[in-house]
């Protein structure tokens, strides 16, 4: 399904001092006679004075960037951080509306483009930086292994060329997603416009349990298959899969890829996802280190690939995995946080 993609508002360069401080002259000195002995510094809080209230979504990742967050603000900064529980929507609404909460880390704009608009147009929230490093969050994978066999990695225009040597000119099996999905619809398009109709067997499962089922028994053959997936997710950190080359993203092609009536299909990469972190307008004037934060704080999709799936095992929280994160790798989340702003 083609998703419009949405142009947030990025931080403006901030003009107020990271080191913002007031004075407090004493009474008995008359303005001109001030001295640093006279003079009381007393440094604004860097959270401000009212604790951050954070957005935790109800899926997965989201949640797991919330805890992620608290835990670096907490320490970092010893901010007072509290958790508001919200859909996508409705969060972006309440920001739109009441600046609350004052930090939604994973927000998914393009899906909720005139909930978001709107809230921007309010001019109570801005967009910090992106949640990840990318915004293409589907494609197509292989098994590794099966990588291994291309001469040079795997891309939309050689799987055609490929495929028959991987097979001994049999069909190899492409599991799709369910067929009332939207990707089902254009992975079938885009198989025709890549001329692999008569190389791949589609595969399309009822469910997403039985999606999932099958690509483990797949893997488990050792045979060469590819599959659609998307991102963040676990199955792709918990098994060692190799993403295909989709190529350029084509708007055109894109919409047609994803109609029932595509007449002349043709390759184009799946529709790019904008999803930024969201802070209040408040966030932004009142804490503007915590706003400096925030507009470094892009994760990598393979780091939440990791913790979704260290999160599938039995008896993970999301809680335990944020804190395993946040200790294991002060390599990336300390970038985000400038050296002088560590307490």
């Amino acid at each position: 399904m083609h998703r419009q993609a949405i142009t947030g508002l990025f931080l403006a360069a901030m003009t107020i001092s990271a080191q913002a401080q007031f004075s407090v002259l004493n009474d008995g000195a008359a303005p001109s006679e001030a001295t640093p002995s006279t003079v009381e510094s007393v440094a604004l809080p860097a959270c401000g004075t009212q604790p951050i209230a954070m957005a935790k979504m109800g899926w997965p990742s989201a949640a797991l960037l919330a805890e992620v967050h608290a835990n670096i603000l907490r320490e970092a900064y010893d901010c007072d951080v509290q958790f508001v529980q919200g859909d996508l929507a409705a969060t972006a609404s309440s920001m739109g509306a009441a600046a609350l909460p004052t930090v939604a880390p994973e927000m998914w704009v393009s899906r909720i483009a005139e909930v978001w608009n709107s809230a921007m147009d309010s001019q109570l929230v801005r967009s910090a930086a992106p949640s990840y490093d990318t915004q293409s969050f589907e494609g197509w994978f292989m098994p590794t292994q099966t990588a291994q066999l291309f001469t040079g990695a795997p891309n939309l225009a050689n799987l055609a060329e490929a495929i028959p040597l991987l097979s001994s000119g049999e069909k190899i099996p492409f599991i799709s997603c369910p067929v009332d999905w939207a990707c089902s619809i254009i992975n079938r398009n885009l198989i025709e416009a890549l001329g692999l109709g008569s190389l791949v067997e589609v595969v399309e499962p009822a469910n997403r349990f039985e999606m999932d089922k099958l690509i483990a028994e797949a893997v488990n053959k050792r045979d060469a298959f590819l599959f659609y997936y998307w991102q963040p997710n676990p199955v792709l950190a918990q098994l060692d899969f190799t993403p295909v080359d989709m190529g350029a993203y084509d708007e055109a092609a894109a919409k047609c890829l994803a109609s029932l009536n595509c007449a002349l299909p043709k390759p184009s990469a799946f529709a790019p996802e904008t999803v930024v972190i969201a802070l209040s307008e408040n966030l932004v004037v009142n804490s503007p280190l915590i706003a400096g934060y925030f507009q470094r704080a892009t994760l990598s999709l393979k780091e939440m690939d990791a913790m979704l799936a260290e999160l599938s095992q039995p008896g993970a929280s999301e809680e335990a995995v944020a804190a395993q994160f946040v200790e294991r790798n002060q390599s990336i989340w300390r970038a985000w946080v400038s050296p002088e702003e560590i307490r």
